[in-house]
């Protein structure tokens, strides 16, 4: 016990004896239970991806300073971002919980060291003079006060409230690692988002250019049926060409209201906002592939935020072990006050008055019907749950990796399929107006040409949305970026 030296007392080097020889025992105590070490995880040695022709060498973090999505070449998106990660109620959610545990890890710090409180109490008493112990010699009015300085403190001898504290600092890990993968999927959410309107603005556009086109001809196509040089069949077949095209604007347009809400939400604005609020857009650079660079080790994944809140999981269950283990053992408390106490208050303070007191007492469970052992059970058991689903973040990464570069080569090839497909139906519609203005053709097949150009104009935009949304896929699979490799042998040295 860590007694305050409040008196010259003659105890005070015997009680000071006392705690330098409990103090020494304490400290030369080991922590029961095991130590956490890294799973054995069979990784592959290094990234192997095969670029396009086109494609760029993604820069490391070092150089985009953490903000990947700066490739894009949006300010407005980035504007965009900003807003989310100040405003976003997952965010706000996710940095609460930081707090929330840094709070806990205080509080679990705080069974290491000893509780001392201050305490004061006074009474009046008044004896009987007809109870079976009248008052005799003693005075019938008794005064009582007392004033200590009280102490109590358990030696934490196997380490139950080191491994405890332990967890609690894995825990802290762990919810800063969560908020950093909530931040860096939010900025994912948030560009694919951006891209979806964009993608929406631009098929809403080319669907009414193209439902005013076909407004034109049916115009076109009724004074010709009037002046006897079309048959209705052809004209029915333009009102059904154009109602098709209104049809599929107005989808469009929902798809555009709700990209624009979901973004709002996204950005954390309000509900005012979220009804009635326009939404920023602007132009994005063109956008190329991001390959790995060749001979960045595999194992860098690993620093990825959500692999870091699994492995920090893992530590905290490992540590909590030790902490169950420990019950098993003997606890020592020490308890002791210090003070004055004094039928006068008047000489409370004074020399005759001082008190104290040192205990201390040995406790060793004996019989609790298994409960120790449950507990024990149950931190082994949550410890094998850390452990499996550790492992399976860690392999459930690497697919998101192989994922996103397998994506990342579809929606470049479909990309250039569907941006050809376009240009061949472009020139397929001229040749087919100049067929039927010669009387070669019918119009019909005019009309089929301009539905698969409409459609292919559609499927193009979304294609193009497809390969920026696998780029910001690709950042978030990788952990956000990545630094410059080593060059060769500066492993070794």
């Amino acid at each position: 016990m860590r007694k305050l030296p409040c008196s010259s007392h003659p105890g005070d080097r015997t009680k000071s004896l006392s705690v330098a020889v409990l103090t020494a025992l304490a400290l030369a105590g080991c922590a029961i239970g095991p130590d956490y070490q890294r799973p054995d995880i069979d990784l592959p040695a290094q990234w192997r991806s095969t670029p396009a022709a086109d494609a760029d060498v993604a820069r490391p973090v070092s150089e985009t300073g953490e903000r990947w999505w700066s490739v894009y070449g949006d300010p407005v998106l980035e504007r965009l971002v900003d807003e989310a990660l100040s405003n976003n109620a997952d965010a706000a959610i996710a940095t609460a919980r930081v707090l929330e545990a840094r709070a806990i890890a205080s509080q679990t710090d705080a069974n290491l060291y000893p509780d001392v409180s201050a305490n004061f109490s006074g009474s009046r008493t008044r004896n009987t003079q007809r109870g079976t112990m009248p008052a005799g010699a003693t005075p019938r009015m008794q005064n009582y006060y007392s004033a200590t300085l009280d102490v109590s403190y358990e030696i934490d001898l196997w380490g139950k409230y080191r491994r405890a504290s332990e967890a609690a600092r894995a825990d802290i890990f762990a919810a800063e690692s969560a908020r950093e993968a909530v931040r860096l999927s939010l900025v994912a959410q948030v560009a694919q988002q951006y891209f979806a309107l964009l993608a929406a603005d631009a098929q809403v556009e080319v669907a009414r250019r193209t439902l005013t086109s076909r407004g034109e001809t049916l115009n076109l196509f009724t004074r010709r049926v009037e002046a006897g040089t079309l048959s209705e069949y052809e004209l029915h077949q333009a009102v059904a060409e154009r109602e098709a095209t209104r049809s599929q604007l107005a989808s469009l347009m929902q798809t555009q209201d709700r990209a624009e809400s979901a973004l709002s939400v996204l950005l954390g604005r309000s509900p005012r906002e979220v009804m009635s609020g326009a939404m920023e857009r602007g132009t994005p650079a063109p956008v190329r592939d991001v390959v790995i660079p060749a001979g960045l080790p595999s194992e860098l994944l690993l620093r990825r935020p959500d692999l870091r809140e699994a492995e920090e999981a893992l530590i905290a269950a490992n540590a909590r072990i030790g902490s169950a283990r420990a019950q098993f053992f003997p606890s020592i408390g020490l308890t002791a006050f210090l003070g004055s106490e004094s039928t006068q208050f008047s000489d409370l303070f004074s020399g005759p008055a001082q008190v104290f007191q040192f205990a201390a007492a040995i406790t060793q469970p004996i019989w609790n019907a298994g409960r120790i052992r449950a507990g024990v059970f149950i931190t082994e058991a949550r410890r094998d749950q850390a452990l499996a689903r550790y492992r399976n973040a860690v392999a459930s990464a690497f697919k998101d990796v192989r994922d996103a570069l397998a994506a990342q080569s579809a929606a470049r090839e479909t990309l250039t399929a569907e941006t050809a497909r376009t240009a061949a139906l472009e020139k397929a519609l001229a040749q087919a107006q100049l067929r039927f203005d010669a009387g070669v053709s019918s119009r019909i097949e005019v009309l089929d040409v301009e539905r698969n150009l409409l459609s292919s104009e559609l499927a193009r935009i979304d294609s193009e949305r497809q390969r920026k949304s696998a780029l910001a896929d690709m950042f978030k699979a990788l952990g956000g970026g990545w630094p410059e490799p080593a060059p060769v042998g500066a492993l070794s040295r």
